[in-house]
């Protein structure tokens, strides 16, 4: 079984769907609310040296997020 790809996982101009999130639904609907929702295309523009905050562009606009909320996004790839 292929491992479970989350956002963090995105290499700097990569771009995926969101396909669904894990963790605590209070925290789920906070990103959802900045417009990280299912079926919606982002890019990873940007991570800090150390990893954490990464930037994404999502609905025409740059979002910063910590890698923990970039970890509960599932994402799917268009395949090449």
């Amino acid at each position: 079984m292929a491992k479970t790809k989350t956002l963090v996982d995105l290499n700097p101009g990569e771009s995926a769907e969101v396909v669904d999130f894990v963790g605590e639904p209070s925290e789920n609907q906070r990103l959802m609310h900045m417009g990280v929702v299912e079926g919606t295309t982002v890019q990873l523009i940007r991570a800090a040296p150390s990893g954490d905050p990464i930037e994404i562009s999502v609905m025409d606009y740059a979002l910063s997020l910590r890698r923990e909320d970039a970890e509960r996004i599932i994402i799917q790839q268009a395949a090449d």
